[in-house]
């Protein structure tokens, strides 16, 4: 907000609204804003509640009138070459990106002190929200235990860790945490953290001010919120960071498409066979980095829950957002999740003063484009084996499967002989003979924020299997089954209508509340079928409800990956095999050898729609809310944190003060502008996600950061995750690029063509081989920068800030690839890594690149954003050189005072410290 002496540049938008019951609010008008821009009232939504952000901070300094006037002109195809300065209303992390912005912040208090400054001066500016949803991991499944010996798990193996958010929690005024077992992070805001419309906390006018909510989140997934009308993304923990401390969050004014929705779902169709379509038809319209946002009457007959689903799953389809505006629905969801009459009349109140409450109709805003869908062509369908984009339909399933079996790696296949497709093996499990073969679903699970809190799948999957069991279909003993509600709400709903009792019968017993297999958390499977696995090269399936299903994020064992509606995930754990065709053969014999089909058991809309009265209670959403201040557990409340503004780092192999502010001086060192001598650390082909890239999952023994455990005493069954342990640089840095399934194609292929996975790299000049970690080291020691080359769409998946913080501590000085994912991009610059990008055609495979040349990086003249004239020099083994041009993808202004700081860590502190 502008300084109270000095007069705000559009004053005069600010007006009073009234709710139903008569009371007052100001608000910053964007109706009256329109009279000097009457190109407003057109704009898209989304665009216009960011608007109202860039008009209400406006102060002369991080926002300026021209912010305000570039946006209120918005046109649908310009040219994208100005910056939004958006300030958003808050913050949420989940506990694995949390954790380091946590110790990122506890630091820059360390170095306050260290420098004689006062350790409060760090302090969120924002409110801050930290769920606990990622540490809980599927040890314990299908027994009724589960969930209490999961959770006992997570508690020890995570102490550390939660002693380290305790005293988050005391030491920041705007940090809270909701503990485990509450829900995941974005169910959680869906349900209980947002609130609709905002004031300041230190409003104390007599009339106050209101606005709308918005956030950035610390997990691509927080788009779930735009189902409610949010304007909301994921971003690293390194722009979250700096949002939290006051900076606005940057970004290249957007595209915004529209997605028009027509018709109605057929029946038998669920919330996920239309995400699954959404997801498919805006991957093939390349919106990245754009915003999309859905109208029409299908849009309009969509109720929040399915919106919600929609939204979240925008980093599949590569949009910022997937938004729906605030209307009836929403209204109708915030009364049903138990917000205080008070909260809803202002919302609608709100929304209506600004011209912003409905779902628009066809042709009444401008969009960049328009794409259209009947939602009454959407089938049943299936996600996988590799990418959430690639969608089956259930029919098909089968089929696909075969062909890709015997396909080679490039075309997505698993390069096997089609001989080899049904033969099957039979080992001793629990002391029962057991047949292991090609295509058996190994892990069923409900999981994940998509799909496990919206009622009409989960009811959908709860009769089917009343059904089922009630058909006499049993789940073969070797597939791994669990339930893990994104909200307490589920089991509560779950129970009410009596459904919980059948799933448990065929073995979906509720294993945790939290993001569970969809990250890796899935547990082990047996070591007799592990062996079989790896020991045979079968390729072994999971189905899971989940938004997710990269390579070897499941489990390092299952090739291929599913995602599909929960309904389908309990079909297909009794199937057992995704060569089972369930459009045309039987899901498996029920009572006295009858053959029972996917259509006998499979529950009607109306059916469905019965049991959704259970799922909408307000009252007990407060009385599960209310727990998290009152109630937390026994678990959470015997956890002692450390007291006082400043952490003072016990040991721990959890928890370590981070390397980002070592030599941090107030004014930044002078650094050279481009690279020189560079070794190229990898050659990667296209689609290498922050999977690939960051440390997730499991961690191995033979791995560098297993090593460094054992090193320090942590015994192979204390590994724990690496998400676990973000908040300890020495692990995360080990496990950078150690994915098990990537492919450095530096590393020369086999005779049959197939390549070396795992993160290996051969060292240069003598090419030995050796984990990228060890080269790494090496050439750090050396003084010798690292480069890496990359294809299509480098570091797709999850915001994780670690894949952009462990390649600058590995020594990586820039990344040249075909494309950038958008945060990812944003991230590498954020930890002073130069994003290059290929030209037109030009690649790495194009330049005969083997990964034995030295390169140069040259950038003629002042860092600007966006240039086309860098030159990369390539310098082969045999002394020749080559020149080829490539773009800076430094994309903003702010973006080049980041990266002359070191990255934007360290220019945040030192404007905080310089405050």
């Amino acid at each position: 907000m502008a300084d109270a002496a000095t007069p705000h540049v559009f004053a005069s938008a600010l007006k009073t609204f009234k709710t139903a019951s008569g009371r007052q609010g100001k608000y910053w008008s964007l109706p009256e804003l329109a009279k000097q821009f009457p190109n407003i009232a057109k704009l898209p939504v989304s665009i216009r509640i960011v608007l109202e952000s860039v008009l209400r901070n406006c102060d002369g300094q991080k926002v300026a009138a021209e912010h305000v006037e570039q946006l209120a002109n918005w046109q649908p195809t310009a040219e994208r070459t100005e910056e939004i300065p958006f300030v958003v209303t808050r913050v949420v992390l989940q506990d694995f990106t949390g954790v380091p912005l946590l110790a990122d912040l506890a630091a820059m208090r360390s170095t306050a002190k260290r420098l004689d400054k006062s350790p409060k001066t760090i302090e969120p500016l924002v409110p801050v929200d930290l769920v606990v949803d990622h540490s809980v991991m599927v040890d314990h499944y299908g027994t009724p235990q589960a969930l209490d010996l999961n959770m006992k798990l997570e508690f020890s193996r995570n102490k550390e860790r939660y002693q380290f958010m305790k005293w988050g929690m005391q030491a920041f005024d705007t940090f809270g945490v909701t503990p485990p077992g509450f829900g995941i992070v974005h169910q959680v805001n869906l349900e209980y953290l947002a609130r609709g419309v905002y004031k300041s906390a230190d409003d104390r006018a007599d009339v106050a001010t209101w606005y709308p909510d918005s956030l950035v989140g610390t997990d691509s997934h927080t788009t779930m919120i735009n189902g409610v009308g949010v304007v909301g993304w994921g971003v690293g923990g390194i722009e979250a960071e700096a949002a939290m401390l006051g900076q606005p969050v940057y970004i290249l004014t957007p595209d915004v498409v529209g997605f028009e929705l027509t018709g109605q779902l057929r029946e038998g169709v669920t919330a996920t066979d239309l995400v699954l379509y959404v997801t498919q038809i805006l991957r093939q319209e390349k919106v990245v980095g754009k915003f999309v946002e859905f109208f029409g009457p299908g849009a309009a007959s969509i109720p929040v829950p399915d919106r919600a689903t929609i939204g979240n799953m925008a980093p599949e389809y590569g949009a910022t957002m997937g938004f729906f505006p605030v209307d009836e629905k929403t209204i109708a969801y915030f009364r049903g999740t138990g917000r205080t009459d008070e909260e809803i009349e202002r919302l609608e109140a709100y929304y209506k003063a600004q011209g912003l409450f409905g779902m628009p109709a066809p042709g009444a805003l401008n969009y960049t484009k328009t794409v259209k869908l009947d939602l009454s062509t959407v089938t049943p369908s299936l996600a996988g084996p590799k990418r959430p984009q690639d969608r089956i339909d259930l029919g098909h399933l089968s089929g696909r499967f075969t062909e890709l079996y015997s396909k080679p790696n490039e075309a997505n296949g698993f390069n096997q002989p089609a001989d080899k497709l049904a033969v099957r093996h039979d080992i001793a499990l629990d002391g029962k003979q057991v047949s292991i073969g090609n295509g058996d679903v190994l892990i069923a699970a409900i999981t994940s924020c998509t799909n496990t809190s919206n009622p009409s799948v989960l009811l959908a999957a709860g009769l089917l299997a009343k059904k089922a069991v009630e058909a006499g279909l049993t789940v073969k003993p070797h597939v791994k089954t669990s339930l893990a509600p994104g909200s307490r709400i589920v089991t509560d709903y779950l129970q009410k209508t009596n459904l919980l009792p059948y799933l448990e019968k065929l073995g979906f017993y509720l294993a945790g509340y939290g993001c569970t297999t969809c990250i890796g958390n899935a547990g082990d499977l047996a070591s007799e079928i592990n062996d079989a696995i790896t020991g045979n090269d079968l390729v072994c399936a999971a189905v899971l409800s989940g938004n997710r299903n990269f390579e070897a994020r499941i489990h390092p064992n299952l090739k291929a990956n599913f995602l599909a509606s929960p309904p389908l995930v309990v079909a297909f754990a009794i199937a057992g095999n995704v060569t089972v065709d369930l459009m045309t053969q039987p899901v498996g014999k029920g009572t006295g050898g009858k053959d029972v089909y996917l259509g006998d058991i499979w529950p009607s809309a109306a059916e469905v729609d019965e049991l959704l009265r259970f799922a909408m209670d307000a009252q007990a959403f407060r009385r599960n809310y209310e727990q998290i201040a009152a109630n937390p557990g026994e678990l959470w409340n015997s956890i002692k944190g450390v007291q006082g503004e400043v952490y003072d780092w016990p040991t721990s192999t959890y928890i370590a003060e981070p390397p980002f502010f070592e030599g941090f001086g107030m004014e930044p060192k002078a650094t050279e502008t481009g690279v020189t001598g560079a070794r190229v650390m990898a050659l990667f082909g296209d689609s290498i996600t922050t999977d690939h890239i960051s440390p997730a999952g499991s961690i191995k023994e033979s791995s560098p950061a297993g090593q460094w455990l054992k090193a320090h005493g942590v015994g192979k069954a204390d590994f724990n995750s690496y998400g676990s342990r973000r908040g300890n640089h020495e692990v995360m840095m080990r496990g950078t690029f150690a994915n098990v399934r990537i492919k450095n194609l530096m590393l020369p292929a086999g005779a049959d063509g197939s390549r070396e996975e795992g993160g290996l790299t051969l060292f240069q000049p003598n090419g030995e081989k050796m984990y990228i970690y060890d080269a790494a080291m090496k050439y750090i020691e050396q003084g010798v920068p690292t480069v890496i080359f990359a294809g299509e769409e480098y570091g797709t998946g999850s915001s994780r800030d670690w894949a952009a913080k462990g390649t600058q501590l590995l020594g990586i000085k820039a990344v040249v690839a075909r494309s950038f994912e958008r945060i990812h991009r944003a991230n590498l610059v954020g930890m002073g890594v130069l994003p290059l990008q290929f030209l037109g055609s030009d690649s790495w495979q194009g330049l005969n690149l083997k990964g034995d040349e030295k390169v140069d990086v040259v950038i003629p003249g002042e860092l600007k954003p966006q240039r086309d004239d860098v030159k990369l020099v390539i310098e082969s083994a045999d002394g020749s050189r080559n020149e080829v041009t490539v773009r800076l993808r430094i994309d903003t202004p702010i973006e080049v005072e980041y990266y002359k700081h070191g990255g934007i860590l360290p220019f945040v502190l030192r404007q905080l410290l310089q405050g």
